[in-house]
């Protein structure tokens, strides 16, 4: 066998070469790791059942602004945007004009959006007479911040919007104001 050595900075060089070889490598192994087991996660997330909290949401009924009785079941079969919101909440108020313009231009694509007021029935009232939307909007006073909660707002803030399928799944949820972009992503999912 011939043994040649190199000088000592070529054999430097290729050590360090050889380093640099090794870390691109482990660091592309572990990116893709890391990549395919997010893949995995938002898959499983995807197509997972919803859970009891989340199942509990279409066993309840809601009266409307209009004293109508809505039942969360009856709107199984189409995807829905749920939105929580109160007069009280200046984000909410600021992105009611999004949510509205969302129904006009979605509905015929069969999706429905609901408001539901963390709120008084005057205070609701005084508001949607002064600034009013095509979608329908319920009543849940202080116990929608619980029901929130069990759809995943941990810290029961407001906004909330959440996006089911026509199945009754979740598809994406949001703490705070949307924006056109989320709508715009969140519409493509059912």
């Amino acid at each position: 066998m011939n043994d040649q050595r190199l000088p000592d900075g070529d054999q430097e060089l290729t050590q360090s070469t050889g380093m640099s070889r090794r870390r691109w490598l482990y660091g592309s192994v572990a990116g893709l790791a890391t990549l395919a087991g997010l893949g995995l996660y938002g898959w499983k997330r995807r197509s997972a059942p919803a859970t009891a909290s989340e199942s509990k949401i279409w066993e309840l009924s809601f009266r409307s602004t209009g004293n109508t009785e809505i039942r969360m079941r009856e709107l199984l079969g189409r995807p829905l945007l749920l939105n929580f919101w109160a007069t009280w909440c200046p984000p909410c108020i600021e992105e009611l004009p999004l949510l509205n313009s969302f129904y006009t231009e979605n509905s015929s694509k069969r999706w429905q959006v609901l408001g539901l007021a963390v709120d008084n029935r005057s205070a609701v009232e005084a508001f949607l007479n002064q600034s009013p939307v095509r979608f329908p909007v319920v009543l849940a006073g202080m116990e929608g911040i619980e029901l929130s909660r069990n759809l995943g707002n941990l810290t029961g803030g407001l906004p909330f919007t959440v996006a089911f399928s026509a199945d009754g799944r979740v598809l994406q949820r949001k703490i705070g104001r949307l924006k056109a972009e989320d709508l715009a992503l969140w519409a493509e999912l059912a």
